[in-house]
């Protein structure tokens, strides 16, 4: 009934003529935007059988050594393919079965001989035959020989047991698991119906990304100025951004020229009054000194000497002549003026101006383009929706559901039948069991009570009730063994018969896919099909659609419309012609068409260029400026002479002198403080100026030059490229647009050959029929059941023997032997007993002491 479920599920799916093309690839496009939500189900994927699969792998390995052949693809085939004549190479079927048929013969002479033997036995055992005359003859080996018996008697028995045991765990296996059949079937249908509800959902997802891809495309039409006028952007600016950045900094070199030119020209004029004054001071202060170096003390010593040094010293009183013949920058300030009435910063604004404004202008001038695509886009919405809702997987679906609820209530229906089965085979294994267990349990007792029994120095015919009623067990072990194990024997054949066959040819090929490969074999189910499954299907028999393939793919959680080949009826390849979408995308952005002009900077900017270049700056000559401003204003620090001054002064007498001294000395003071000090300031600001206008004009032609040249070259750019780089970049922004689809269209096919509707609970439920409930659930329990209980029933035929060889030294006789002259082996007769000695009635010798009557 498993495989009828399992066969029933995957005929159902694969019941319907839908297919067509080529296998996609299953490998996702790189540029992967979507993933189509995961389905989570409930059975497993494999079912481990725990610690008895080392019970089954026994098993496995003794019908490996009883049927070592591969499993018969060729012969199989010719069987099938037989099957309507009459003949059949049965030659080829015997060589396969070969070790199956000689164990089932072996196991028929089993259940033919033993009858037989034992009625035999029983007759010769009534005729006082065969260990049936209550007569042991006593040996000298006696003792050795019955601790070999039981021994070996225990060892088989031990051997009989763990058969036994095999037998209630295969027994006990078989009830749990065919319990356990509902849930794990209940689970199976959860899965199929899980399969049948989240198919709807997933074509609903797909088709609710298109939206997303939509509103994506959407997003860059309404950007189109960032995104194509931005691209456009991008390739023009390494070739026009540094080359107005490079004027622009000119443009601000001007201005800084024009403004060190005026604080220099400034400067040298206030310079120039500035150190006329302090000439002016100095000689009014020289004439004051000179008056007072007159007072008749400087003719006494010691202020002689005082006198005489200040008097040398007037002569450092002087100015720097040369601070006022530096030559003014007027000219060069009037050509940097003239230079400065064309507005170079406002030109180069109006070049980054002309860039900024490239986005604009595309949005501005593709406002009917983009309206355009977007009609194409919700047309090509409206496409999609069509072609998923003509998809064959719901129809599949649906056909299957139908296939589905028949086969659910049928396993309701007959479910309990199955366990109804179950319980009277388990019944019937318990009985079977138990009767080995009670057999194995006469020879356990036999032993016991015959070992523990057991008296050496007792005589055949007094041995003591224990040990008797243990020879007693061991006979009716014996008995039962006969009366019982050729029935037990036509069970385990037939078992093994029915197991070992389904094992070998079902269950291992199946799990090998073996299997597949027979039932994949051209014309082997239908003489005018290569292909069965295609022929089924499609009625096209060459298109290659195997069992094995649809396994496999199942099991690869592969969808149903890759793994049916479905594209076969319903090619979505073409449904879905990317190429067919696209072009109605692309024959709108053909007309995207964006014209505009840039110009950097107009022949009134190079001129200003060149004018600047020759304004002169470059020819001056700042040496002469540079050495002023390393000099002193006077030809001495006249703080140090005020200071010095005022020291001699205070080591004069007091008097006039003296006092008219000390003013000189801070009329001094203060021209260092109102003409010096400013002077130092002016020739820091000309140092200042100078510096700048040095930076400026240091390689001024060569810079401009340059520039030019950058300039040229940038405006001949913009000139030859600008219409190649607004094609590519509008074709690549199409390609942009036109992207979107073709990944979306990809993940579209993609998901419905590979991902929707996944036909894995499909796979899952057929190793369910078959190799769980048939193989896992039936068979291998089957398999080691006869396996246990065969061994415990073949070894019943050495403990039989062993058990009717032992029982003669349990039993208490009804006769035993004497010997003639019990004093000739004295020794014997105090360690034995009365052993080895003879019958006395072959010598006519009446013993009524040595002998008992017979007694029953």
């Amino acid at each position: 009934m498993a495989l009828v479920l399992g066969s029933l599920l995957l005929l159902g799916l694969c019941g319907n003529t839908f297919s067509g093309g080529q296998p996609s690839s299953t490998d996702a496009p790189k540029a992967w935007n979507y993933e189509l939500p995961e389905t989570s189900y409930e059975t497993q994927d494999s079912h481990k059988a725990g610690p008895i699969g080392i019970l089954f792998e026994l098993v496995h390995i003794f019908l490996y050594v009883v049927q070592p052949h591969d499993f018969p693809e060729d012969a199989l085939r010719k069987v099938i393919q037989k099957a309507h004549e009459s003949k059949i190479n049965y030659d080829e079927i015997a060589y396969y079965e070969a070790g199956i048929i000689l164990c089932s013969l072996l196991g028929l002479l089993f259940i033919i001989l033993m009858p037989l033997v034992g009625y035999f036995f029983c007759m010769c055992r009534c005729c006082n035959k065969c260990g049936g005359e209550m007569h042991q003859r006593q040996k000298e080996n006696g003792p050795f020989l019955r601790k070999c018996f039981a021994i070996s008697l225990l060892v088989i028995c031990v051997i009989i047991s763990i058969g036994i045991f095999y037998g209630f765990v295969a027994n006990h296996q078989v009830r749990t698991r065919i319990k356990r059949s509902r849930k794990l079937a209940d689970s199976n249908f959860k899965d199929l119906r899980t399969l049948l509800n989240e198919t709807p959902e997933q074509i609903k997802y797909i088709l609710a990304q298109y939206n997303t891809t939509k509103d994506k495309a959407f997003l860059d039409l309404n950007s189109i100025n960032s995104v194509l006028g931005g691209g456009i952007l991008d390739r023009l600016r390494p070739n026009i951004i540094p080359v107005l950045d490079e004027i622009k900094s000119m443009a601000t070199a001007i201005k800084e020229t024009k403004e060190a030119l005026e604080n220099m020209n400034s400067t040298l004029k206030s310079l120039h009054q500035q150190s006329t004054q302090l000439s002016s001071s100095l000689t009014s202060v020289k004439t004051s000194l000179r008056g007072s170096l007159n007072d008749p003390l400087c003719s006494v010593r010691p202020t002689s000497e005082t006198c005489n040094s200040i008097r040398l010293s007037l002569n450092q009183l002087n100015s720097n002549p040369e601070l006022r013949q530096l030559p003014l920058v007027d000219a060069e300030l009037n050509n940097v003026n003239n230079v400065l009435r064309t507005d170079l910063d406002g030109l180069v604004q109006q070049g980054y101006q002309s860039l900024n404004d490239i986005p604009g202008r595309v949005q501005s001038q593709t406002t009917s383009v983009v309206a355009g695509i977007k009609r194409v886009l919700n047309s090509v919405g409206s496409d999609i929706n069509n072609v998923t809702q003509r998809l064959p997987i719901q129809y599949i679906l649906s056909e299957f559901s139908g296939y589905l609820n028949n086969t659910e209530s049928y396993m309701q229906r007959h479910l309990p039948t199955l366990e109804e089965y179950d319980s009277y085979w388990w019944l019937g294994g318990l009985v079977i069991c138990s009767l080995l267990t009670l057999i194995v349990i006469f020879y356990y007792l036999g032993l016991l009570c015959g070992v523990c029994g057991y008296d050496r120095h007792a005589t055949p015919t007094t041995r003591g009730c224990v040990s008797n009623t243990g020879g007693v067990f061991l006979m009716v072990g014996v008995g039962l063994s006969f009366l019982f194990c050729w029935i037990l024997m036509i069970i385990v054949v037939l078992t093994f018969v029915v197991g070992a066959n389904v094992e070998k040819l079902i269950c291992e090929p199946y799990m090998s896919k073996e299997l597949f490969r027979v039932l994949d074999t051209p014309r082997l189910l239908n003489e005018d099909w290569e292909y069965y499954l295609s022929g089924k299907l499609f009625n096209k028999s060459k298109i290659k659609l195997t069992f094995e393939q649809v396994y496999s793919d199942c099991k690869n959680n592969r969808g149903t419309y890759g793994t049916l080949h479905l594209e076969n009826s319903f090619n979505i390849s073409e449904q879905l012609n990317i190429n067919e979408h696209t072009e109605s995308i692309s024959n709108e952005l053909e007309n995207l068409k964006v014209n505009f002009s840039i110009f950097l900077l107009g022949e009134a900017g190079r001129k200003n260029l060149q004018d600047f270049a020759a304004c002169g700056i470059d020819r001056m000559n700042y040496n002469i400026y540079l050495a002023q401003t390393g000099k002193s204003p006077a030809g001495v620090n006249l703080l140090s002479f005020a200071y010095d001054l005022e020291a001699k002064a205070n080591r004069l007498p007091p008097g006039n002198l003296k006092n008219s001294l000390r003013r000189d000395a801070q009329t001094i003071k203060t021209i260092h403080q109102q003409r010096v000090l400013p002077i130092e300031q002016s020739l820091s600001t000309v140092y200042q100026s100078v510096k700048i206008l040095q930076r400026t004009s240091s390689g001024l032609l060569e810079k401009v030059t340059r520039i030019l040249t950058s300039l040229d070259f940038a405006q001949n750019f913009i000139t030859n490229n600008i219409s190649s780089i607004v094609t590519e970049e509008t074709k690549k922004y199409g390609r942009t647009i036109i992207g979107y689809f073709e990944h979306y269209l990809q993940w579209i096919e993609f998901s419905i050959r590979e991902k929707v509707a996944s036909c894995k609970p499909v796979a899952t439920a057929l190793d369910t029929a078959v190799d769980v409930f048939l193989c896992s659930y039936i068979i291998d329990p089957l398999n080691l059941f006869w396996f246990g209980i065969g061994k415990a029933t073949v070894f019943l035929l050495p403990a039989l023997i062993f058990a009717v060889k032992l029982a003669k030294y349990y039993r208490r006789m009804d006769s035993e032997d004497v010997y003639d002259d019990v004093e000739t082996i004295p020794m014997k007769n105090m360690e034995n007993g009365n052993n080895g000695y003879h019958k006395d009635h072959l010598y006519g010798i009446h013993n009524p002491v040595m002998t008992s009557p017979s007694q029953h």
